[in-house]
């Protein structure tokens, strides 16, 4: 009986160091794509990654990058206009995107993304990058409170710039305000702990400790993203500036 509770003890204690042992590498692991099946890789930035050499981050096959331009109805990235004229003058494909404000009106955040990034200077749809921030992960929005300042945020990006913009977001932001109600728009998925699966998109960033070289800013690393498809698929796709 002694030695049957002393095993007990020991499969327990053991269990528990398996579940501890799985949790920690949940916590720091960080996704791989798998380049073979996704070869088209980019990069999203801001004012954090400093001065950026962009001629190096494409001989690093890079091949694509969203830029951060707004933030709410009023903020701009300070380095925005700089990263845009930049990594224009290279053959990467480029966006810019917008931080959702769950705080300020939809139509006024669009309009300060307007009046930053012209239609010229993007190849690819504008995005807008909704996540929480604050207090709003423990004091979450309604959905239709966010549906009432995300829809006409989208619907006037898309009125300006002739394309349904990229929606960016997390997991479980998109299970609560994405999902079911704006499905028909591309979609940019963060995981970075593994693949998404299950969900139709566009472009996944799968990590945010990239470690290549051109860049000088106060963020060492650099986000990491892949498209959804052959290199001859996103030309296709992108072949055309987003202009009219």
């Amino acid at each position: 009986m002694h030695n049957n509770k002393k095993r007990i003890i020991v499969t327990a204690l053991g269990a528990m160091l398996l579940c501890a042992v799985a949790m920690v590498s949940v916590l720091f692991s960080t996704a791989v794509a798998n380049r073979e099946k996704y070869p088209v890789m980019g990069v999203d930035v801001s004012h954090y990654q400093g001065v950026i050499d962009w001629e190096k981050l494409e001989e690093q096959g890079v091949s694509f990058a969203f830029i951060k331009a707004t933030e709410g109805s009023s903020h701009t990235d300070h380095m925005a206009s700089v990263n845009l004229k930049r990594a224009s003058e290279t053959d990467m494909k480029i966006s810019a995107y917008h931080f959702f404000s769950f705080d300020s009106a939809g139509d006024t955040q669009a309009e300060n993304f307007i009046s930053m990034v012209e239609r010229e200077m993007i190849d690819m749809p504008p995005v807008v990058d909704i996540e929480y921030y604050g207090d709003k992960k423990s004091n979450k929005p309604s959905v239709e409170e966010t549906e009432d300042i995300l829809t006409p945020l989208l619907e006037g990006l898309e009125e300006h710039y002739g394309a349904k913009p990229i929606i960016y977001t997390t997991l479980p932001v998109y299970l609560r305000y994405i999902r079911g109600a704006y499905d028909d728009y591309p979609l940019w998925i963060r995981n970075v702990y593994c693949e998404p699966e299950l969900i139709d998109w566009k472009f996944w960033q799968y990590s945010d400790k990239g470690e290549l070289y051109g860049f000088n800013g106060e963020e060492k690393y650099i986000d990491l993203n892949v498209y959804n498809g052959s290199e001859e698929e996103f030309l296709s796709e992108f072949s055309k500036e987003v202009k009219q």
